[in-house]
């Protein structure tokens, strides 16, 4: 099937064109040709700079005026709420209107095997794995993931129409409007707090995501998941379970770590030896990210040789304990983390190299995930030597003044760790410069913009 017999339309607009999965689509759409798009953001980036070169026109600001009647399609994120101007506009035109992930979903059906990988994390580095794996086997797939995988620098490639590599968020239940052929799900933890209402319908989010996948292809599960039987549970899909669970399907067996943190394993399918699998990523974590590519890959077909060396290939994402230079022969490392879980398995992951002290700058996400576990943060980012915390990056929420970044701070410390407070990122600088010593290791941590700090650092 082609994009446009999905999608007949000539004239189509992105309200929030700039984020990663957007900006993704938009190139798809270009690739195929014979489409006008356009588009807004509130800021200037990257992204829409490489959009804006390829001809899409691109509004810095979402005004009222840039919505035309003559627009055919209008395709927003789940971000944009109902008072944004051009989303107003576009009703009061009654334009025809998709939200990204309807659109998404619509889109998939031009491709023979859709491969959607979820999970409350893991989900940018794990995507990128499969793409490493399918690229080595000449698969050429269509790619879009959340993060700039180096190896193409960028988040999207255009392929052909067999294989689509999607990472697939559960935010607001977008993933439920997909159409998968199969799926990975890696983990399953409270997230998103400000949607879910708590932990069981996050679980039933899941639970209906896994009936969406097709009959005749897989769910590749960590069997760790707790009750993961609530999402596997009279699926018609083939399920293959991975993970440390001994009763797994896929295990990691004879798992060593070298000086920099980097994983070897052999890969066991049914107590059967499968793959030498030498990663070039930190962290036990990645293991079993990998060990899940592997599951999928095999039931793909994929050989041997192909897997091994797809996984060996990949070296890392862009904010995913992505080395950005050193000062004083301090090292300075990224880390989108930004849960309980993907920090103490980055903590943990640095840890294991030679280094004096770990530092940490952590800037919380969103205020809802912030309050709602509070505990979990603290008790994570003990494990570092030394902790700083900034304000909360508010993203998408209004501060309601029920949570603050010393609230952390004070639970830190109840702890028995010491942590520190820092009003701005110019702070956290003079106070980094003056007490970093030589081979300790700093990482600036969270899904906002503190990576500008760990730069500051660097110029």
């Amino acid at each position: 099937m082609h994009i446009k017999n999905i999608f007949p339309y000539k004239k189509l607009y992105f309200i929030g064109i700039g984020g990663v999965s957007m900006s993704g689509l938009c190139e798809i759409l270009l690739a195929e040709g014979g489409y006008t798009l356009l588009g807004s953001d509130n800021n200037k980036s990257n992204l829409v700079d490489n959009l804006i070169k390829k001809g899409v026109t691109v509004y810095i600001g979402q005004k009222k005026e840039n919505i035309t009647e003559d627009i055919d399609l209008v395709i927003y994120t789940a971000a944009i709420k109902e008072d944004n101007e051009e989303f107003i506009r576009a009703k009061e035109l009654g334009l025809k209107m998709l939200e990204r992930s309807s659109f998404l979903g619509e889109l998939m059906k031009a491709y023979k095997y859709p491969l959607c990988i979820a999970g409350t994390h893991g989900k940018t580095t794990t995507s990128s794995m499969v793409s490493e794996v399918f690229l080595q086997a000449k698969k050429e797939p269509t790619i879009s993931i959340g993060g700039i995988l180096s190896s193409i620098n960028s988040n999207f490639m255009v392929g052909k129409k067999d294989y689509l590599v999607l990472e697939t968020c559960e935010y607001c239940d977008t993933f439920l409007k997909f159409n998968p052929h199969s799926a990975i799900i890696l983990n399953i933890d409270e997230d998103h707090l400000d949607y879910f209402k708590d932990l069981n319908q996050i679980y039933d989010s899941f639970r209906n995501f896994a009936k969406l996948v097709k009959e005749d292809a897989c769910l590749v599960i960590n069997r760790d998941i707790k009750d993961y039987e609530k999402i596997t549970k009279d699926l018609k899909t083939t399920v293959i379970t991975y993970g440390s669970n001994e009763k797994s399907m896929w295990q990691a067996k004879n798992i060593t770590f070298n000086d920099l943190g980097y994983a070897s394993y052999d890969a066991y399918y049914n107590n059967d030896f499968m793959y030498s699998i030498n990663l070039n990523v930190v962290g036990l974590h990645n293991v079993y990210n990998s060990l899940s590519v592997c599951a999928l890959a095999h039931f793909y077909n994929i050989n041997k040789e192909d897997i091994e060396k797809g996984l060996n290939n990949f070296k890392g994402t862009h904010r995913r304990f992505q080395y950005k230079g050193s000062f004083n022969n301090v090292k300075v490392i990224d880390d989108y983390a930004h849960h309980p879980t993907e920090i103490l398995a980055t903590i943990q992951s640095a840890k294991a190299q030679n280094i004096n002290n770990l530092w940490c700058v952590f800037q919380p996400h969103t205020y809802t995930r912030t309050k709602a576990l509070l505990d979990d943060f603290a008790k994570a980012l003990v494990n570092a030597d030394k902790i700083l915390i900034t304000d909360i990056y508010s993203a998408r929420e209004k501060d309601t003044g029920e949570i603050h970044a010393k609230d952390l701070v004070n639970k830190i410390k109840e702890l028995g760790k010491d942590a520190i407070y820092i009003e701005s990122f110019e702070c956290g600088k003079d106070y980094l410069e003056k007490n970093c010593q030589q081979n300790d290791m700093l990482i600036t941590m969270g899904a906002g913009n503190i990576n500008l700090l760990g730069e500051m650092l660097l110029t």
